[in-house]
């Protein structure tokens, strides 16, 4: 189905039965994806008085209780809360859900023991184009993404530049198939994170880092609609389900 919308100033067309979703679902396994030295979610049907409440087991309905972590268990969307002693939910503070989007690859480049993108590579990637929201793929992009265990492997992270250059361009939103912005182990600096949401000046409270995300190869570089759908706790991340939208020209 294809529609035609307004969008600030533009008209859009995108076709709403084609939708690409890049969003990284929470199971309750080992083989989950995993970052940040915890064990996997667990999703386990609830016991009340020995009997276990699931109809496999008899009862009349499923009434499983999960427990996970959102930062590390799957995509999740997260706000400045992340990093404040102030508490910024991102369900009171992303109020808008759709967003103009550019998708970008990027092979990042060694720096010393490290994999790191760079201001120089996004440059090329974004050139003047006016995006509110910024998907980054990094290469190698393969399958093993959607459950790999990220801890203590030293992942790539955005150089500091590189999330200036962001903020300058006006990207509010960006999604990335990495757990974190920063490095690893940076001694808590978190450079990248208090760049983006400008910590030491006017806070940016409605902008978002959307991590643990995974773009298919089938998904060409280029302009998309996004809609950043997310689940509504009222906490700093949240568990989400960004979904693109092929803008037709």
């Amino acid at each position: 189905m294809i529609t035609t919308i307004q969008y600030n100033s533009r008209k859009l067309k995108i076709d709403l039965s084609q939708p690409l979703d890049i969003s990284i679902p929470i199971k309750g396994s080992k083989s989950n994806v995993n970052a940040w030295y915890i064990g996997e979610p667990k999703i386990e049907p609830e016991v009340f008085d020995g009997d276990t409440i699931s109809v496999e087991k008899g009862a009349s309905v499923n009434f499983n209780t999960i427990t996970f972590n959102p930062h590390s268990h799957g995509t999740h969307t997260e706000t400045v809360g992340h990093i404040t002693k102030e508490k910024y939910s991102v369900n009171k503070y992303l109020k808008q859900f759709f967003f103009l989007a550019e998708v970008v690859t990027v092979a990042p480049e060694k720096l010393g023991d490290d994999y790191v993108i760079s201001a120089k590579q996004l440059q090329f990637a974004l050139g003047n184009k006016k995006r509110e929201a910024l998907v980054v793929r990094t290469m190698p992009n393969t399958r093993d993404k959607k459950s790999r265990q990220y801890s203590n492997t030293n992942w790539t992270y955005f150089q500091e530049d590189a999330i200036k250059l962001l903020v300058k361009k006006g990207i509010k939103h960006l999604l990335i198939d990495l757990p974190s912005v920063d490095r690893e182990e940076d001694g808590g600096e978190l450079k990248g994170h208090n760049t983006f949401w400008n910590t030491k000046g006017k806070i940016r409270k409605d902008a978002t880092i959307t991590e643990l995300i995974y773009v298919s190869n089938k998904i060409e570089d280029g302009m998309y609609m996004l809609n950043l759908q997310i689940a509504p706790f009222e906490n700093d991340a949240t568990p989400s389900k960004p979904i693109l939208y092929k803008v037709i020209d």
